[in-house]
């Protein structure tokens, strides 16, 4: 079993939609018994948070099924439990970097999309549907690669 966790500011936005997005793509597979999925926060400000309604309409749009959410923060357990942790800016890298320092399995989730540099914040954007294209993209190439190695 490869696990695999998402990471964004809030863990409302990005994270869960990266989250939600990447368990479709699993399912249509038929890669569930091989790799899990979940999504953190590096802030406590949304904590306990459903998704943000804009999301929620733009998953809807694109026809990604998702449940009711609850953020929660990145562990010590998480990082310790997670195979590949992914953040969507350089911002996400650096609070994961205080948090827990230096890790070999923290990677930005454009790693295998050299023309997307970060997965922007759709709360200050408001770019809901760009930012789903974006994650759908980067998520296709990351399962590609796992899936490769199974």
């Amino acid at each position: 079993m490869i696990r695999l966790l998402f990471v964004c500011h809030g863990n409302i936005c990005r994270s869960v939609a990266a989250e939600f997005i990447a368990k479709k793509i699993i399912r249509e597979r038929g890669l569930e018994r091989l790799i899990e999925v979940e999504s953190r926060a590096v802030s406590y400000e949304e904590i306990g948070n459903d998704i943000y309604p804009p999301m929620k309409q733009a998953l809807k749009r694109a026809d990604i099924p998702f449940s009711r959410h609850y953020a929660a923060i990145i562990t010590d357990a998480d990082v310790k439990t997670f195979d590949e942790i992914y953040y969507m800016d350089e911002s996400n890298r650096r609070f994961l970097r205080r948090m827990f320092g230096e890790q070999s399995h923290f990677y930005p989730v454009m790693r295998y999309d050299p023309d997307i540099d970060e997965i922007e914040d759709p709360w200050y954007s408001g770019r809901y549907d760009f930012v789903l294209a974006q994650l759908n993209r980067c998520l296709t190439h990351i399962l590609d690669h796992i899936q490769e190695r199974c």
